[in-house]
């Protein structure tokens, strides 16, 4: 009997000590790539941008998402002089750039009532308040004039703006649980929740990734970390008992696996996941990086795999980052088409929001509770 608990205490210790190892790993980066060296590059070359307009009209879904990730780093540094200037540059929504608010009639302008709520949970300001779930609840309610399709979606209880395009588990989870997370209404988990299932079952493949939209047949990085980024978020919210929580957990563990298996020598995910021939993509890596960090930290994935994928891949992320604080080799924003050559051959850009964003999200989540 003694000798068994000796030895159970010596497994036991091992893997502790494994665990702490591995968990480690995602800590005591080399300087130059401390996730708080690099939040901050990026978070304040964000303050001195222009705004990224869709259509040439309406602030852009990829700023916002540029905008929460800011916002993220400055709560877990506690920089205060970030916040203010990051809610000085909301300001003047209210006033003389009222006109450049997205209309609450598409998945990719209502998705900007996140930033109007998270912007919210910091002030206690009203006025975000009620603009944020404004865009929460048209997201939901089909105006009078909805297309049939739209009508029927919203029939069913999705939202009427249901497309079956993969970005779209960002776009509807991320308004739909600030709202949740402002309110306490559980009909916003539970929309998110809901959709998200729906998107899983449409889009899943046996392998774990995700097709574009149905009728397009190619696993894209960045649509694919539209899911991978969507997913892990919706479940820190998730009560343990919710009935679509094992649904979702199921379809995140499947692609989390798949993901480390077509991750790159050095660390990177191309263009196409599974075109070796592709070329390493950046806002695609970071979203799959941060998929995996939020997994480690969340006990949902093995640390000992999953906390040195995650460490390569940051490692990687890194220089991609130039000397004017952008990050490069960013695909620029893709509609969806059935061409493989068109995947190939989308123009990259250098600071592209689409990239900005993730390399955020990531420095914030590496720097902890």
């Amino acid at each position: 009997m003694k000798y068994f608990k000796k030895s159970f205490l010596l497994l036991l210790t091992v893997c502790l000590f494994q665990i702490l190892s591995a968990q480690k790993l995602l800590t005591g980066f080399p300087n130059g790539s401390t996730p708080k060296e690099v939040g901050k590059r990026l978070a304040y070359h964000f303050i001195d941008g222009r705004h990224e307009l869709y259509a040439g009209r309406w602030i852009h879904y990829a700023e916002v998402c540029t905008w929460n990730g800011a916002l993220d780093y400055a709560l877990k540094t506690n920089d205060q002089e970030l916040i203010k200037l990051l809610q000085d540059k909301f300001e003047p929504f209210f006033t003389t750039e009222k006109a450049l608010l997205p209309p609450m009639n598409h998945v990719d302008y209502n998705m900007f009532g996140s930033l109007a709520l998270k912007l919210y949970q910091i002030t206690k300001d009203e006025r975000y308040k009620t603009l944020g779930l404004a865009y929460a609840d048209t997201q939901w309610d089909a105006p009078a004039n909805a297309k049939t399709e739209e009508k029927a979606w919203a029939g069913k209880g999705y939202s009427w703006q249901t497309r079956l395009w993969i970005d779209d588990m960002y776009m509807i989870t991320v308004v739909q649980s600030e709202a949740y997370k402002v309110t306490g209404d559980r009909k916003y988990l539970d929309r998110a929740a809901k959709e998200m299932v729906l998107y899983l079952n449409e889009l899943q493949r046996p392998n774990g990734l995700f097709y574009h939209a149905p009728d397009v047949p190619y696993y894209w990085a960045r649509g694919a970390g539209w899911m991978a980024v969507g997913m892990p978020n919706l479940l820190r919210l998730l009560p343990a008992d919710h009935p679509d929580r094992p649904r979702i957990m199921e379809g995140y563990l499947t692609m989390m696996k798949s993901l480390k298996s077509h991750q790159g020598e050095r660390g990177m995910w191309n263009q196409l996941i599974d075109e070796p021939d592709f070329w390493p993509e950046t806002s695609g890596t970071g979203m799959f990086t941060y998929a995996f960090i939020v997994g480690v930290k969340e006990g949902w994935l093995d640390v000992a795999t999953y906390s040195p994928a995650a460490r390569k891949a940051w490692l990687a992320m890194v220089p991609y980052i130039d000397q004017r604080n952008n990050v490069t080799e960013v695909c620029i924003g893709t509609g969806k088409k059935n061409d493989k050559q068109y995947y190939h051959d989308r123009p990259r850009n250098a600071g592209d929001l689409h990239g900005q964003a993730p390399y955020l999200w990531c420095a914030a989540e590496l720097l902890g509770e």
